[in-house]
């Protein structure tokens, strides 16, 4: 038996329908899910988000659809701020996050969740660049026999690019100590998300520390982007390993297109 875990930012839902059908069908063991979107007060299944001129659909309550569509998971939700979309010129507080969701057959055996750049805003989105967490999970494989630990990040979003900044350096140091909460010795790791950083960020060199190396870079994938996204660089997310993960598959998915994101999808032991 393998583990399968998948790496997605879901673009707020914005392609909604081979969205949800891409992740009941990929039968995957854990979803990490970045941009997740909940709205208590919702009266319609779209909202708009409005900033500077940008205008882009996002589903309302896309956790609940998630949770709804997949029975068998634990879920688990980790916004990093509330702010304002909006229901023609209604303004709706909106909760935007993290979503993890576990097969129930693999029990959650430890887990933390903080933040990496800023801290959680419950009135408003913030300036730029704006706040961002991790969720970190370890869980048991009872047929394998071991415990994995699971680690997913959103990074922060610089407006000037994806290189180093003193602020992605405090952020990649917090994932290390977020990490360490939870990882135990030299057992497996998984790191995993939408980064926001260029291969050869110091976040790499943080993540070495626990023998981590990436699977994107290192297997030759040049692309973590779909056609939904049509600028330079085309790095973005990336999934990390432990020499103690036996990787059975790992893949950076071209299609189906689910957002302007690609999956990251790692079958393991």
């Amino acid at each position: 038996m393998t583990l399968r875990i998948v790496s997605l930012n879901v673009w707020g839902g914005l392609l909604h329908e081979p969205l949800m059908r891409y992740l009941v069908d990929i039968d995957a063991d854990v979803l990490c899910l970045q941009e997740v979107g909940r709205t208590a007060d919702a009266q319609s299944e779209w909202l708009v988000y409005r900033d500077h001129g940008v205008e882009l659909p996002q589903r309302a309550n896309l956790f609940d659809e998630i949770s709804a569509a997949l029975p068998a998971y634990d879920a688990f939700f980790s916004p990093t701020a509330r702010g304002d979309l909006f229901d023609g010129d209604r303004l709706i507080p909106s909760e935007f996050g993290l979503a993890t969701f576990v097969r129930k057959s693999y029990p959650v055996i430890g887990q933390a969740s903080g933040f990496v750049h800023g801290e959680f805003s419950a009135d408003g989105w913030g300036s730029h660049p704006r706040s961002r967490n991790a969720h970190c999970i370890r869980i048991f494989d009872y047929e394998g026999g071991f415990p994995v630990t699971i680690a997913q990040m959103h990074g922060l979003r610089d407006i000037e690019g994806k290189g180093d900044t003193p602020a992605r350096h405090t952020q990649a140091k917090a994932l290390v100590e977020l990490i360490r909460q939870v990882h135990q010795g030299d057992e497996r790791l998984v790191v995993c998300g939408d980064f926001n950083v260029l291969p050869g960020s110091v976040t790499f060199d943080a993540l070495s520390t626990f023998g981590l190396f990436d699977l994107v870079t290192s297997r030759g994938h040049r692309d973590t982007r779909t056609s939904y996204y049509r600028k330079e660089p085309r790095y973005a997310d990336y999934m990390l390993v432990t020499s103690a993960v036996e990787v059975i598959a790992f893949d950076a998915v071209a299609e189906p297109e689910v957002s302007d994101h690609r999956a990251l999808l790692l079958d393991l032991r």
